[in-house]
């Protein structure tokens, strides 16, 4: 049985990545700090998925333990070493705090003349999540072990899209996902391609994968998210009701839909088949969530290469309509959350300087035009609060 090293146990760890290793016949040792977690899947070794859909199929996932790399990071080590595989599924902020652990791991595989080639997989809403980790382990790597590193560890890019709804089990283990998911691999990056996973998808070429993941799902729903925030609603299931919202995210579909295929060449049928299951996703009764929830780190989701910036700024390169994502972007600068870091900061920042100083500061843009365009949208949609 081959086994698999995955950092974070959360739901999407154990719901998506967790799944479809076990179902592909691999043991797995989960990391992560929370204790409440770690030490379950420590005792118990299984756990069960529940599908969010008519049914609520379950899922039954063993051959699982816990490590916790803030009590035991030795053995998160003794891990790697000995390991077919490792994923991640932490966020992108988390990345470089466990890049030093799969450095030590690298460098005990070299101690003990392991040989065998690993891929290390960060499966994070992000373009490039595995080789930006890669530069993160490689900062703690001394030059011998960067050339071993360099000729038997490969960081292959991935893009992954599974929504898990808004819960509360009792069970610590419990999770619920919806039934859809997407996981596609950049094979050119692979060091071990010898092993496949059945139901991912391995490509020459991921980045038209990674970019129509981020700029339709991600963007979707975040549209979805902004705008019901911005008209008043609490959860995206109800938001994506009201009209205004739905017309809102096809809209903002359309033009993301718009660059992806001038850009990549997807065929027009097919994508808008792949919006139109988006949207029935958005609009699953079993997997609604928390609009705060969604919503939150707007000044992450604001970034240069995000997934509202880079689309209005690749459209606006091709002459391409960007409206709809412009005025998104509009409430999105509205969005306050006081359980949210980001969202206090931006406003904070809001309250102490002009707006078109924050919009320039985190987007990242030096498009004069671009920038006020935003900041008029952004005082346009202040200006209507209050009426």
């Amino acid at each position: 049985m081959n086994n698999a090293v995955h950092f974070g146990a959360g739901n999407i760890g154990r719901g998506f990545i967790g799944e479809t290793l076990a179902s592909n016949g691999f043991s797995i040792h989960f990391v992560d700090v929370n204790s409440t977690i770690i030490d379950a899947l420590d005792s118990r070794h299984e756990y069960d998925i529940e599908l969010a859909a008519e049914g609520h199929k379950k899922i039954h996932v063993e051959n699982v333990d816990g490590i916790n790399n803030k009590d035991n990071p030795e053995k998160v080590v003794e891990a790697i070493q000995n390991t077919d595989m490792v994923t991640t599924a932490i966020g992108p902020k988390i990345l470089p705090f466990i890049a030093d652990l799969i450095a030590q791991g690298i460098s005990a595989r070299k101690a003990n003349n392991n040989t065998t080639t690993l891929d290390v997989l960060a499966c994070e809403n992000m373009i490039g999540g595995s080789q930006f980790l890669k530069g993160e382990v490689y900062k703690h790597l001394s030059d011998e072990d960067k050339k071993f590193a360099d000729e038997y560890i490969g960081f292959p890019n991935a893009a992954v899209d599974r929504i898990v709804p808004i819960q509360h089990h009792e069970d610590p283990l419990a999770v619920s996902v919806e039934p859809f998911k997407e996981w596609v691999v950049d094979e050119s990056q692979m060091k071990h391609p010898e092993i496949k996973l059945d139901s991912v998808v391995y490509v020459k070429d991921l980045q038209p994968y990674i970019e129509r993941k981020l700029f339709s799902v991600n963007t979707g729903h975040a549209t979805v998210a902004y705008t019901g925030e911005y008209l008043g609603y609490k959860t995206i299931g109800d938001a994506i009701q009201d009209d205004k919202v739905l017309d809102q995210v096809k809209g903002a579909l359309k033009e993301t839909g718009d660059l992806l295929i001038h850009k990549w060449n997807f065929d027009p049928a097919e994508h808008k088949a792949y919006q139109d299951k988006i949207l029935s996703r958005f609009q699953n009764k079993y997997i609604s969530d928390d609009i705060l929830r969604v919503g939150r780190t707007p000044i992450r989701k604001l970034g240069y290469d995000e997934r509202f910036i880079r689309p209005i700024r690749e459209l606006k390169e091709r002459n391409l309509d960007y409206s709809v994502l412009l005025d998104t972007v509009g409430m999105m600068l509205t969005f306050d959350e006081p359980k949210d870091s980001e969202s206090v900061d931006l406003q904070k920042k809001l309250s102490e300087k002009t707006p078109k100083e924050v919009v320039t500061e985190v987007t990242g843009l030096k498009d004069e035009d671009l920038i006020n365009a935003i900041v008029n949208k952004y005082e346009d949609k202040i200006a209507a609060t209050e009426k």
